[in-house]
């Protein structure tokens, strides 16, 4: 330990208790990079920029944060277990996401990795379906799950969102869901619009034979986000969308805690605000460990092929970390120990069409819910084609066959193939 940074403890190993956090650090013009960590570590946990006559040198021992090591611009900071409520993700984001973002000492500041100990791991309550949960609801085992987003994304009345829902499931698609900014606007009202699409979707399972799923928009303030999770639940709704980042870690746990048997959809609408630059910010790897831990079963995590940014390295560290079992210990990241937390579904989301399929699933396997907007209904031959031409593209790459080879006897793949050629 330095006297004059006290809370760097080069060389220290971490406890077994600590929550242990990687930041990119640049430290500001003028600071080092040792004052730079040691503000960084004392803003964090129990510090603050000058000394006061009630912080006891023996308490600042037991509470303080501890630099492990700096690797350039690499640094691992441990945070004891204590210094945080277990099963209180806001407050654990205020501590090691807060106002360490905004002290002079670093020009950027970047939270790539986090792990959680044992302790604060098991106070969260994990996915409540997971992924075993979400292919047991719509019974596909086999696959990945083929879904849409209703375009356009608000505009429509409650009877037209429901059509284009029953276009798209009786074409193909095992899941449609509301975008992340239609909730209960005038033109179409969340009740009216939950029973119109819940009875499309049972109209839908008729036709096809085959278990659907509507993914309605819950995100409001909370004691109106859950009345209208329970109206899904009470409904014989399968799934509650809620915009995880808008609505907040109190929002999500809340609606984890109040126990409706649902499957909790996380979209991440806003994330780029702050995953986006590569050194400041905090890493969309980061939020997926833990928006599992908080409850969500399944979350946009990107494609590194559509529209929005986030490259292929992004997107398998967030795939690792919703559904790594056991102990998480890829490069890049601090070890997690992943014991007794059921797995989170992949969205591959942004920007996808047809075309798409094969690197995707080179990427993600067969864990992953495969998402189209644009790219079903702007099929030249209208919705339902485009959902064909999903199915037809899927089936034809999980059998090993080029998508121009399947194309051949696909007119609607052949068609979205030919239209979408120059890429999304």
């Amino acid at each position: 330990m330095s006297f004059d940074h006290p809370y760097l403890d080069l060389g220290a190993s971490p406890r077994e208790d600590d929550l242990l956090c990687l930041f990119d650090v640049t430290p500001a013009e003028g600071v080092s990079m040792e004052k730079a960590c040691n503000a960084l570590a004392a803003e964090s946990s129990i510090g603050t920029w000058t000394d006061v006559g009630t912080l006891s040198p023996d308490l600042r021992e037991r509470l303080k944060a501890r630099v492990l090591s700096i690797d350039k611009s690499r640094v691992c900071v441990a945070y004891g277990a204590c210094l945080f409520e277990p099963g209180n993700m806001a407050q654990i984001y205020s501590s090691v996401a807060g106002n360490i973002f905004g002290m002079k000492d670093v020009r950027r500041l970047r939270l790539a990795a986090i792990s959680f100990p044992e302790a604060l791991r098991d106070a969260f309550p994990g996915p409540g379906m997971g992924i075993r949960g979400i292919r047991e609801a719509l019974q596909i085992f086999d696959r990945p799950l083929v879904g849409t987003i209703v375009k356009p994304k608000i505009g429509l009345s409650p009877k037209e969102q429901a059509q284009v829902l029953y276009e798209a499931m009786a074409s193909g698609c095992d899941v449609v869901k509301d975008d992340e900014n239609l909730t209960s606007q005038a033109f179409c009202p969340f009740e009216e619009r939950l029973r119109a699409c819940l009875d499309a979707t049972r109209r839908a399972e008729d036709a096809t034979g085959q278990a659907k799923a509507y993914i309605p928009n819950v995100t409001a303030p909370t004691e109106v986000m859950l009345k209208r999770a329970g109206q899904v639940s009470h409904l014989g709704g399968k799934v509650a969308m809620v915009d995880l980042v808008t609505a907040g870690w109190s929002g999500v746990q809340s609606l984890r805690g109040v126990g409706f048997p649902l499957i909790l959809h996380g979209h991440r609408a806003m994330h780029a605000a702050f995953t986006r630059l590569p050194d400041h910010g905090i890493a969309m790897a980061v939020l997926s460990r833990s928006a599992r831990l908080a409850g969500i079963d399944q979350l946009h995590v990107g494609t590194a092929v559509g529209k929005m940014a986030g490259g292929r390295a992004e997107v398998l560290a967030s795939i690792r970390a919703l559904t790594s079992t056991g102990r998480d210990d890829a490069p890049d990241t601090v070890p997690q120990n992943w014991k007794g937390t059921a797995a989170s579904m992949p969205i591959a989301s942004g920007g996808l069409h047809p075309g798409h399929i094969p690197e995707v699933l080179a990427m993600f396997g067969r864990d992953v819910i495969l998402q189209f907007g644009g790219g079903i209904h702007g099929h030249p031959g209208g919705t339902a084609a485009g959902a064909k031409a999903v199915r037809q593209a899927l089936d034809a790459s999980l059998a090993g066959l080029s998508l121009e080879e399947a194309a051949g006897s696909a007119p609607e793949l052949r068609t979205a193939l030919d239209a979408w050629k120059g890429g999304a």
